[in-house]
């Protein structure tokens, strides 16, 4: 097959060329799984960048640090899915002293896919 071209290409093709702003993985970043992602604190905590383990100690991390910014009107978004992260929210929601009350957002503002929270 010296030069031939076969079903899947020349034999002499290189690789293809990467697309433009491409980041060459020898250059990139090496993942680290105990990097801290840094959440801006607003009314609104949403958890689908975060993985399900992570969710009790973001939530907890979340009330800390809303509630001594002074918020006391929240909204975490947990989405629809099965309801695993619902039931992890309210459960810890439940049990927080500061909660005074919760339940489903108004359908524009997620419906059963975010939990509203009243803080003390």
């Amino acid at each position: 097959m010296d030069g031939e071209r076969s079903e899947f290409g020349p034999a002499d093709a290189g690789a293809a060329e990467a697309e433009p702003g491409a980041v060459d993985p020898d250059d990139a970043e090496p993942f680290d799984p105990e990097a801290v992602e840094v959440v801006e604190i607003t009314d609104v905590l949403d958890l689908h960048s975060f993985l399900p383990r992570e969710v009790p100690d973001v939530v907890r991390d979340y009330l800390d640090a809303a509630y001594e910014k002074g918020l006391r009107r929240l909204r975490i978004v947990h989405g629809r899915g099965a309801g695993v992260q619902r039931r992890t929210v309210r459960t810890l929601l439940e049990r927080d002293p500061r909660v005074v009350e919760f339940g489903d957002a108004p359908p524009g503002a997620g419906g059963w896919g975010a939990t509203w929270v009243s803080l003390r």
